[in-house]
């Protein structure tokens, strides 16, 4: 798979993502334990490749004291915001791997 290609698919699913189809009825609990549970698993994959972003930090702690306050609408809209910025931050520490060897001048 082409890097152009790659680059595609990473910014389709972050749209899929932070554009999510929010249901007719109000989000429960439930609904922002799983949306948080997507943002923290890709938070811990960006950590591991250690680029965390602190805007992505920032949306999860938005996320948690929205929830604490049982507003479940905007934690889940920031849980989801959470998870895209952790996705584009994967996408950053994966592409500048290699990329910088391209940016050498020979």
């Amino acid at each position: 798979m082409s890097a152009a290609m790659k680059t595609v698919n990473i910014m389709l699913a972050a749209v899929l993502v932070m554009s999510g189809a929010m249901p007719a009825w109000a989000a429960s609990e439930a609904d922002f334990k799983a949306a948080m549970s997507a943002a923290e698993a890709a938070e811990k994959q960006a950590d591991q490749l250690r680029n965390k972003w602190l805007t992505t930090e920032t949306e999860l702690a938005a996320a948690r004291k929205a929830a604490a306050a049982g507003d479940f609408d905007a934690a889940i809209a920031a849980a989801r915001e959470a998870e895209a910025l952790a996705i584009a931050s994967i996408y950053q520490a994966t592409s500048e791997k290699t990329r910088w060897k391209d940016m050498e001048i020979r």
